[in-house]
């Protein structure tokens, strides 16, 4: 027997109705690129996200095709994501800190129809556009005073592009499960790889981070995401911010400590989320003003492992509470978030702050394992370790454009980490089983840095490692050993990468060693190196 309920499907334009009903003067506050501050209302931003929609398809665009962007947090890329899930579009944000050989590759594979841009951007639209024929229209966010004029870019203005939208457009009928946004893997063992939500899964992905234990945001709430919009949807923090009615502040391209604490204190944020290299900037300026924002009570970290004094300091000197949190583009990101059980209240100070470093526990919605490397399911007693599998309803079957699943026989998604789990289901990072180096929250690849490298004919093998930093958690260190009679300078070393990746994959530094540690299969012992280097750069 069937249940005799309702078939309403599950779709992203419904929540920015929602907020548009019941929260129709809460504001939405955005730093703009060119500099002051705009503020509109949940009610006006429905009004243009129509008008984005309904330019869109007088533009050609179809339904299912791509849409992408290169944008700052603010309240244009907060209108694009409505604008163009709502008109039967598939919403592709790109990181900006990719090279731009990258980002035009994954133009091209997405196939994407119209690229929007922050004027911040426009040297790599200039830099790409020739290389990405599926674009038809290249459209500056912002006014027509600020459109920048590129050389063989026939360039649109925002405000001009939406003019003729018709505010009263119809969402588009679809099926919850249908595309809605396309985001992109770091590319850390070759090209990236797309991932493709469904409207289905980016709902139940933001039901999930709307739990108490996760985000815990209520109308009364005042949230500022630093997490991009281009990296997993800001953590879906703009889907949340319509489905509970929090007033949204986004910061533009001012990340800087002075830049965000300012916002913090002038909007009277509640609550924000971030990286640790954000939070590290932050802290530095409350510490320059002596006190903390009047209101901000936490802030999530996820991106990587927040330094247990980081934690420490902005309890004991400001009252601000790091949550920390875990996932990744796979996973739409949410995975893990920190939340203390009523029987951790009682524990003692230090077992708590313990607590605190972990990744945190799964909401419903995601389910995990560990499995030794014979296959076999370890035990949650927060010692015992093993590659982490997932699974949920928000969570990647397979790539983008690829026919082959994602998953493991038993249908769970491998995380490519290796952790353990205590008995309440807290998770804690161990290692990652790949060598990647997670930079100020962006994956770096270490086979791409070798291979490159290895492409100077001095160099007879090289090995890149995460080594531990002050400011961004991890920086790669590359360690080489010269062939006979060869000699080179790091400098030259160290400018042989430049043009070939983006500036934060560039290694901090290089050690030349006469010979790399080897295992019996011939393979580097990272594990060695790591040991002998890991510090260096603290050391340094």
């Amino acid at each position: 027997m069937r249940g005799q309920m309702m078939d309403f499907p599950l779709l992203i334009p419904s929540l920015l109705d929602h907020a548009a009903k019941f929260h129709a003067d809460t504001e939405i506050v955005s730093r703009n690129t060119e500099g002051g501050i705009h503020r509109y209302t949940y009610a006006d931003s429905a009004v243009r996200a129509k008008k984005v929609a309904s330019a869109l398809s007088k533009a050609g665009v179809k339904k299912h095709q791509r849409v992408a962007t290169l944008a700052w947090n603010n309240y244009r890329h907060f209108e694009l994501y409505y604008g163009v899930s709502g008109m039967g579009g598939v919403m592709h944000t790109i990181n900006p800190r990719l090279h731009p050989t990258q980002a035009a590759w994954i133009i091209n594979n997405a196939e994407d129809q119209i690229l929007f841009f922050d004027t911040t951007f426009a040297p790599i639209v200039k830099a790409i556009a020739a290389s990405c024929p599926t674009v038809k229209s290249w459209v500056a966010m912002t006014d027509k005073a600020n459109t920048p004029k590129l050389e063989g870019v026939d360039v649109v203005c925002y405000e001009d592009f939406i003019a003729d939208g018709d505010e009263n457009f119809e969402w588009a009928e679809m099926d919850e499960k249908d595309a809605a946004c396309l985001c992109y893997t770091s590319g850390t063992t070759g090209n990236p790889k797309g991932v493709l939500y469904s409207h289905r899964s980016l709902m139940l992905h933001t039901f999930g981070a709307c739990l108490p234990d996760v985000f815990n945001l209520t109308a009364r709430d005042v949230v500022l995401p630093v997490v991009p919009m281009f990296h997993v949807n800001a953590w879906s923090i703009p889907y949340i911010g319509a489905m509970v009615g929090v007033k949204l502040v986004f910061p533009g391209p001012g990340l800087d400590g002075a830049s965000l604490v300012g916002l913090f204190e002038g909007e009277k944020v509640t609550m924000s989320a971030g990286v640790p290299t954000v939070w590290l900037g932050v802290l530095n300026e409350l510490r320059k003003n002596g006190k903390a924002p009047e209101a901000l009570k936490r802030m999530a970290v996820g991106g990587s492992a927040v330094p247990p004094s980081m934690v420490e300091a902005y309890e004991k000197e400001f009252g601000i509470t790091l949550e920390h949190a875990w996932g990744m583009t796979e996973m739409s990101p949410l995975g893990t978030y920190y939340a203390p059980k009523e029987k951790h209240l009682s524990m003692s100070a230090e077992k708590q702050f313990a607590l605190k470093l972990k990744q945190g526990r799964p909401p419903y919605g995601v389910q995990m394992k560990i499995v030794n490397e014979s296959g076999n399911e370890q035990p949650w007693d927060d010692k015992a370790t093993g590659d982490l599998y997932v699974r949920g309803p928000w969570i990647v079957e397979r790539y983008y454009g690829k026919n082959e699943t994602a998953l493991s026989a038993d249908g769970w998604f491998h995380t490519g980490d290796v952790a353990a789990i205590d008995a309440d289901g807290y998770l804690r990072i161990t290692d990652r089983s790949k060598d990647l180096i997670k930079s100020g929250g962006e994956w770096i690849s270490s086979i791409e840095v070798e291979n490159i490298a290895m492409s100077l004919p001095q160099i007879a093998m090289a090995a890149v490692i995460a080594a531990k930093h002050k400011k961004w958690d991890e920086r790669p260190l590359l360690i080489v050993s010269l062939k006979p009679d060869q000699t080179i300078e790091k400098s030259a070393i160290l400018a042989h990468f430049e043009g070939k990746l983006a500036k934060f994959e560039i290694p901090d530094d290089v050690i030349i060693v006469d010979a790399l540690p080897l295992g019996a299969t011939g393979k580097v012992q990272k594990m060695t190196l790591r040991e002998e280097y890991g510090d260096y750069l603290l050391n340094k």
